[in-house]
C-alpha cells in the first residue's frame, strides 16, 4: 500500500530459516517501489487467534486515510481465522507499530456457518458499499469447489457472513490469496475500490489456485446490491482461463496507488532450486518487479507492464539498427551486463504463407512449447532472445515466439524454454507457454525481458502475455552471461527495434 507518500510491503517471512515456517509479517518501506528499507517485524504471533502463524491478508485504507489490516491467523486447534490489526500511531508515515484488536478473531469457522476450517484464508482489501457497510472476500473451498465468501460489517470489527457467495467455481480447488478490484473500461488509469460504481467500470476476480500454484483471473460484472460477481461470457475460471503470468508467479496482490492513480500488481516468484540449495544460499522466494495493470481495449483481458520507476536503474543504453535475422542465425547484443539487463525487441514477420499449420488439438500452449522448444526448427520461429547464455551455449534460457496458421487467423505462441538453463540437474526446468492475442500480420511482435541473475520476467505483445522464469545457471553467471537475439525458423524475420540497458543495482534490504 501507499501511506503518506511511502510505499509499504508487508510479506510472509520466516525469521528462523530460509524455507517456510514460523511465519510473521516482515515489513519494508520505499519511496519509489525500487529501493527498499527493512523495518522491524510488523505482526508476529501473540494472540490465541494467531499463535501458530500470522498468514496472508490485506490492507484497507479508510475514507479518513487510516489503514487497517485483516489477516489470517492459525489458532491452537489449527483453525484458520481472520484477525484485525491497526497502526498504534497513524501519524507515523512508517507505520512501525501495529496493535491487534482485542476482539480477534473477527471472523471464524463455526459449525453453523459450515466453513472448512483448514481452508479459510487470505482476506482481500475491503470496500465500502453504498449501504454504508464494509465488505471483504475470503478464499475457501468445499471439496474441489473454489469459494469466495463475502462478509459485511458496519464497524470493521463485527463481521457477518453473507448468505450468498461473491463467486465460486467447480473443480478449481482451494482459492488462496483471492483478489477483487475494479478496472476502467476506457482508460489505463487505476480505479480505487472506494470509487463510485458506474457503467465505465468492470471487475477483476483473481484466485491463486493451491493445486497448480498459478494465479488465474476473470473479468466480469459486480452487482453491488446482491454482492455477486459474474464473469463475462468467455471469461473462464480455473486451468483453462487467463493467468497473470504463465511462469513462476503466485500469491499476487493488487493495490491502488493513489499518488499516481494506477493499479499495481505484485507477485511472489517461488523457487526452481532444491530445498537443500535454498538452505545453502540462505533464502528462498522473492517479489517480482511491481507491474501496472489495466484493462485491454478488447475488454477481455488485462495488460501488465513493469512500473516506470524501474527504468531509473537503466544505464549504458545499446540500440542496434534494424536488421534482417536470417533463419538459423544468432546475434549477440554487445556492451550490456547480460546478467542484469532490460531488453526490448520488436519483430516484423512476413512469409505468412509458409507458417506451420496449427493442429486443432494443440490447445495447451505450455505443452506445445515443451514439444516445440527453441531447438525445434519451424518455419516462422522460434525467434526471440537467448538470455543467460554461456560462451559455448551449454547453458541458455530462451524466450521466443512461434507463428502458426489457424483455421481463420494466425496464432502467436510465446514460450520460455528453461530446458537448457542450467547444468545443475536438481533445478526445476519446466518450459512455459501462452498464446498471445495479437495479429502478427498487422502488428509487430514485441518482447521485453527484465533479466536479474536468477530471474527473467518477460512481457509479450505489449504486456498481453507475461512469463517469469527462475533459473540458476552454473556457467552463465555475472560477466560470463551473454545476451543474444536468435531466429531458429527457416524463414527470415526483421528486427525493427532492439534496445538494451545494463541495470544498476537497487538498494534492497
Amino acid at each position: 500500500m501507499i501511506y503518506k507518500g511511502i510505499y509499504h510491503l508487508f510479506y510472509q517471512y520466516n525469521p528462523k530459516g530460509a524455507v517456510w515456517g514460523n511465519i510473521v509479517w516482515a515489513h519494508s518501506t520505499s519511496r519509489d517501489l525500487v529501493n527498499w528499507t527493512p523495518q522491524k517485524v510488523a505482526i508476529y504471533p501473540s494472540q490465541p487467534s494467531d499463535i501458530d502463524g500470522a498468514w496472508s491478508g490485506s490492507a484497507t485504507i479508510f475514507p479518513d486515510g487510516t489503514p487497517a489490516m485483516l489477516f489470517t491467523g492459525i489458532n491452537p486447534t489449527g483453525q484458520q481465522v481472520q484477525n484485525l490489526a491497526m497502526p498504534k500511531n497513524p501519524s507515523d508515515p512508517y507505520l512501525l507499530e501495529w496493535v491487534k484488536s482485542p476482539k480477534n478473531p473477527v471472523m471464524a469457522p463455526t459449525p453453523e456457518n459450515q466453513i472448512n476450517a483448514s481452508s479459510f484464508r487470505d482476506p482481500t482489501t475491503a470496500w465500502l458499499g453504498a449501504d454504508g457497510r464494509w465488505k471483504v472476500v475470503i478464499g475457501s473451498r468445499i471439496n474441489r469447489k473454489g469459494l469466495a465468501y463475502l462478509y459485511r460489517s458496519k464497524d470493521f470489527v463485527y463481521w457477518i457472513k453473507a448468505k450468498t457467495l461473491l463467486h465460486s467455481a467447480e473443480d478449481t480447488g482451494m482459492w488462496e490469496c483471492v483478489d477483487f478490484f475494479p478496472v476502467s473500461v476506457n482508460s489505463s488509469v487505476g480505479v480505487d475500490m472506494l470509487s463510485i460504481l458506474g457503467p465505465n467500470v468492470k471487475y477483476v476476480f483473481k484466485a491463486s489456485l493451491d493445486d497448480t500454484k498459478h494465479d488465474y483471473y476473470t473479468v466480469g460484472e459486480y452487482d453491488p446490491v446482491k454482492d455477486v460477481y459474474t464473469p463475462d461470457e468467455g471469461s473462464v475460471d480455473g486451468d483453462s482461463g487467463l493467468r497473470y503470468d504463465y511462469g513462476k508467479f503466485y500469491a499476487s496482490k493488487s493495490f491502488f496507488d493513489s499518488a499516481k492513480n494506477r493499479m499495481i500488481l505484485w507477485g511472489w516468484i517461488n523457487e526452481s532450486s532444491s530445498v537443500s540449495d535454498d538452505i545453502k544460499k540462505g533464502w528462498s522466494g522473492i517479489q517480482a518487479i511491481p507491474r501496472v495493470i489495466w484493462l485491454d481495449k478488447s475488454g477481455k483481458q488485462l495488460l501488465q507492464w513493469p512500473i516506470k520507476e524501474i527504468e531509473m536503474l537503466r544505464t549504458n543504453a545499446v540500440h542496434l539498427p534494424r536488421k534482417v535475422l536470417q533463419g538459423g542465425s544468432v546475434l549477440e547484443v554487445p556492451r550490456v551486463t547480460a546478467a542484469q539487463a532490460d531488453v526490448e525487441i520488436t519483430f516484423k514477420v512476413s512469409h505468412f504463407r509458409k507458417a506451420e499449420g496449427l493442429d486443432p488439438s494443440w490447445t495447451n500452449p505450455q505443452l506445445l512449447c515443451s514439444q516445440k522448444g527453441a531447438s525445434v526448427r519451424g518455419s516462422l520461429g522460434p525467434f526471440g532472445l537467448l538470455v543467460f547464455a554461456s560462451k559455448g551455449m551449454q547453458e541458455y534460457t530462451s524466450v521466443f515466439f512461434r507463428i502458426f496458421k489457424g483455421q481463420n487467423k494466425y496464432v502467436v505462441l510465446m514460450c520460455s524454454d528453461q530446458s537448457r538453463s542450467s547444468l545443475n540437474p536438481d533445478n526445476d526446468k519446466t518450459t512455459y507457454g501462452a498464446f498471445v492475442d495479437v495479429d502478427p500480420v498487422h502488428e509487430h511482435l514485441s518482447l521485453r525481458s527484465l533479466i536479474d541473475h536468477s530471474v527473467v520476467e518477460s512481457f509479450g505483445g505489449q504486456g498481453k502475455s507475461c512469463m517469469t522464469a527462475r533459473v540458476y545457471p552454473i556457467l552463465a553467471i555475472n560477466e560470463d552471461a551473454h545476451l543474444h537475439a536468435f531466429n531458429n525458423g527457416s524463414k527470415s524475420v526483421t528486427i525493427t527495434r532492439l534496445s538494451a540497458w545494463s541495470m544498476k543495482k537497487a538498494n534492497i534490504n
